[in-house]
């Protein structure tokens, strides 16, 4: 597990994660390479079968980064993720995945420093959790359960 690199989803609203995103990419601020951003309109539009076909799918981590509490652009998008990923967090430690594995964040776009600790910290704790089980499990396996 030492050479283990984590593959990390991040689905980040379009008006301030991945707005900060930029801004840390502008600031020069280093975060891990294998952090792969998906733009999407608001976080509230990421359901939860993103996240599982995420995980289906290989990655080892994904976490949803949104606007502020109370500052959504489209109201209460950010509250609607929020509670989505919460949901999944005990369904995925119910089926034994692990539901630290899903995280969500809330961010400015003025927050580059924040995007840049987050994406770090949060691979730092998936290198620690090891690769995504669901990885390990044969094809025929997953299909038949």
């Amino acid at each position: 597990m030492e050479n283990f690199e984590p593959v990390i989803l991040a689905f980040c609203c379009h008006y301030c994660a991945y707005t900060a995103a930029d801004m840390a990419g502008s600031m020069r601020l280093r975060y891990p390479p294998n952090v792969k951003i998906i733009r999407v309109p608001c976080s509230g539009k990421v359901d939860a079968i993103h996240i599982m076909k995420s995980l289906e799918k290989g990655a080892d981590g994904v976490y949803v980064a949104g606007c502020l509490e109370g500052d959504c652009h489209f109201k209460n998008g950010n509250g609607r993720a929020t509670h989505r990923v919460e949901y999944l967090k005990k369904l995925l430690d119910e089926i034994g995945i692990g539901g630290e594995r899903v995280e969500m964040f809330a961010m400015s776009a003025g927050m580059g420093e924040r995007f840049a600790q987050t994406a770090t910290d949060f691979t730092e704790k998936i290198r620690q959790l090891g690769p995504n089980p669901v990885k390990a499990a044969p094809q025929n396996q997953r299909a038949a359960g």
